[in-house]
């Protein structure tokens, strides 16, 4: 079974051919062009599909994308407006109208903890908790190998916990939320904040690398807000394995013991002990690899190749 697996981000979308075993046949990315609206992104999804099907055989179509997704029904059904028109649109409908074939669409954080448990830092567990930094802060819970999606199907938006009561606005229209000081847009806002400049996060580590005073006290006090909303997460789901996955997790090692040492002064020890926090493995693959995880099963379930 060939499953064309389809990641929807803002910027852009990344795509691939994936077998049952996980491996990654081909993959390449192309620009979302967000501000465009639905229908050119339904136009680029389609171009994607029918140059894969000039060159191979799909036997399903699974889609990982931004905003409140309810799995259950392939739908778009919250968010902000990031991509006009996307809130509401029923793309499994229209992609199994059109094509013959089986499809699904999850939100992008839940496909990526499925994308780790199947293939990366989560392989071998059922249950665990998985945050994305980056933009905002997204969040997937994985319990007994099964997404928790809640009644609504839009569980796990850690990203709007509020951890700072009358807080900095988030783009959600309240204030404190988590992502609205962990994320790391904040982190660089943060930056602007106390020096002035406006940088990306690789050119921030990179001072902090060098060893920066400054820097490292922005890193510092941005690390303490993220295990704040972490801590309490802690709490709620006693998890053995907590993954953290965004571009942020390349800082590896160096940037989890900067978060185990500021855990340890706000979590019991007894949660501690049992607890595992890794770094993402398989970085921009876990969407593609997790919406190919829920398309097999899926097909397991129908039973159902077409070719």
């Amino acid at each position: 079974m060939n499953i064309l697996a389809i990641d929807i981000g803002g910027t852009e979308i990344k795509y691939g051919l994936v077998n049952e075993e996980g491996e990654i046949l081909f993959s390449s990315s192309l620009l979302t062009e967000a501000s465009k609206g639905v229908e050119q992104l339904l136009e680029k999804i389609y171009k994607i599909i029918d140059e894969t099907q000039l060159k191979s055989c799909i036997d399903g179509i699974g889609v990982s994308a931004t905003g409140q997704i309810d799995g259950k029904k392939g739908k778009v059904v919250g968010g902000t407006n990031l991509i006009p028109g996307w809130i509401g649109t029923e793309l499994v409908k229209i992609l199994e109208k059109k094509y013959k074939i089986p499809a699904i669409l999850e939100n992008d954080v839940n496909c990526a903890s499925l994308g780790e448990m199947w293939m990366g830092a989560a392989k071998g567990k059922k249950n665990f908790i998985c945050l994305t930094i980056g933009t905002g802060i997204g969040g997937g819970v994985v319990l007994n190998g099964e997404l928790l999606t809640g009644e609504g199907s839009v569980a796990a938006e850690f990203g709007h916990l509020q951890i700072v009561k009358n807080g900095k606005e988030c783009g959600c229209g309240n204030r404190g939320c988590y992502q609205a000081y962990a994320s790391t847009t904040a982190l660089l806002n943060l930056v602007e904040e106390k020096i002035g400049k406006r940088i990306n996060g690789k050119e921030f580590f990179e001072e902090v690398h060098k060893n920066s005073t400054p820097y490292i006290e922005i890193l510092d006090e941005w690390a303490d807000y993220f295990t704040d909303g972490l801590s309490s997460l802690i709490y709620i789901f006693n998890p053995s394995l907590v993954v953290i996955g965004g571009g942020i997790s390349k800082q590896g090692d160096f940037l989890m013991e900067i978060f185990k040492k500021s855990l340890e002064k706000k979590v019991m020890k007894n949660y501690l002990d049992i607890l595992t926090i890794k770094m993402a493995e398989r970085g921009n693959d876990a969407g593609i690899l997790g919406a190919s995880y829920l398309l097999i099963e899926k097909n397991k379930k129908i039973n159902q190749k077409t070719c």
